[in-house]
């Protein structure tokens, strides 16, 4: 009976895996792409004055409400936007744990994390180093399924039971989105760091799935 190896962070990952993984980074950067525009540029009191502006320039005249009423259409659509992307990044997370059920005993995080565990003194300060890092990325999955959860409620605030708790829904989604900030940058620099030091390889090998030599 073969002893399975010992994971490290250059392991071979599975394509869907690798094909998840790619998909979702996009659907979480749109997310916060919209968040920052919907807060930022297209906030509606930074556009109420520069759309009465515009529409005096037309010679139409317009009041402070319906200029803002015309600055929030804006808003509104990119918040839409994001709604939609939420959607997908629920069934992602869905989609993540059934790729975890079918994985190849060999390529599960929970046999990883149990092999890790079990290295032998030589690899015992890198391995305790590999499982504090998927630790995190568990605590990421955590964060990104309260947003999820949260912003399901605040999509389909017409249900009565979400209606009552949308103020509840709204401040835990808004606070959970810091998490997940820091943890993107977290992941980011870490992986450029490990990727240019002790494990090269690392980014390509989640590309096209070899191991480094």
């Amino acid at each position: 009976m073969n002893t399975p190896a010992t994971p490290d962070f250059n392991e071979k990952h599975s394509a869907g895996i690798r094909i998840w993984h790619w998909l979702f980074f996009l659907l979480i950067t749109a997310a916060m792409v919209t968040v920052l525009l919907a807060s930022t540029t297209f906030r509606t009191g930074n556009n109420t004055e520069m759309v009465r502006q515009q529409l005096e320039k037309k010679q139409l005249v317009a009041d402070k409400d319906q200029s803002r009423a015309v600055a929030h259409a804006f808003s509104d659509k990119l918040w839409e936007l994001h709604t939609y992307i939420g959607y997908f990044i629920a069934a992602f997370l869905l989609a993540r744990l059934i790729l975890e059920l079918v994985q190849p005993q060999e390529e599960k995080l929970r046999n990883r994390l149990k092999q890790a565990r079990m290295a032998d003194s030589r690899r015992q300060q890198e391995m305790r180093h590999y499982v504090m890092v998927k630790r995190v990325y568990l605590v990421f999955y955590a964060l990104i399924l309260i947003m999820a959860i949260t912003g399901l409620g605040l999509a389909f605030e017409d249900v009565p039971l979400f209606r009552d708790m949308r103020k509840v829904l709204k401040q835990i989604h808004s606070l959970t989105q810091y998490g997940i900030y820091a943890f993107v940058l977290f992941h980011l620099v870490g992986v450029i760091v490990a990727d240019a030091g002790e494990y090269p390889g690392l980014v390509s090998g989640m590309i096209h799935g070899k191991r480094r030599n």
